[in-house]
């Protein structure tokens, strides 16, 4: 075990923090200025171990100080030191920072995730899209063949009714019968108010 070394060769008396905490707790700013001075070396580089972020580990440092002065009642000799008070203190504050931090994190990642799965509507869309084509499909099998034919090539393929009626050698008049019946029997089906 390593033993302390003291420049002037005997340990130095140093403030007695027990007493300086009962007279904090009254609300004494010169025995504050005292633990401050003997605790804040301490208390820094313990948050610092715990954080290692020079800038966070000085922040939550003034915090734990801060909390020192506000509650400076608190504190029970009988429990421990004041020293081991102030540094179970800085400790907390230290993890909470760092669960904080993690908590931060974990947050912006299911952000993230959520960014890139497509949005509602989207997926909506694609659903009903789907159903509407599979019910139109089905409608389309109670058609008869020749309504089949010149409802797809009318209005699936674009052409004129000039054109299917030439393309399935079918009188023009016919064609016209059937794609108006087959439309009636598709709206029937598909549930289309008029």
């Amino acid at each position: 075990m390593k033993e302390a070394v003291y420049i002037s060769g005997a340990p130095s008396a140093g403030p007695d923090l027990q007493s300086l905490m009962g007279l904090v707790a009254r609300g004494d700013q010169d025995a504050f200025t005292k633990v401050y001075d003997a605790v804040s070396g301490p208390v820094l580089g313990l948050v610092r171990s715990v954080l290692r972020d020079p800038a966070q580990s000085e922040e939550v440092a003034q915090e734990v100080l801060v909390e020192v002065w506000r509650t400076a009642p608190r504190f029970r000799a009988s429990r421990g030191s004041a020293m081991n008070w102030v540094l179970t203190l800085a400790h907390r504050r230290a993890v909470d920072r760092v669960r904080s931090a993690e908590a931060s994190a974990a947050r912006e990642h299911r952000a993230a995730l959520l960014d890139r799965t497509p949005a509602f509507d989207e997926v909506t869309e694609q659903v009903e899209s789907r159903l509407e084509r599979e019910q139109v499909r089905r409608c389309m099998r109670t058609l008869s063949e020749l309504q089949q034919q010149s409802v797809t090539l009318a209005y699936y393929r674009g052409l004129t009714y000039r054109e299917v009626s030439e393309l399935l050698s079918v009188p023009l008049g016919t064609i016209k019968t059937r794609l108006r019946d087959g439309l009636i029997r598709l709206r029937d089906c598909l549930g289309v108010g008029v």
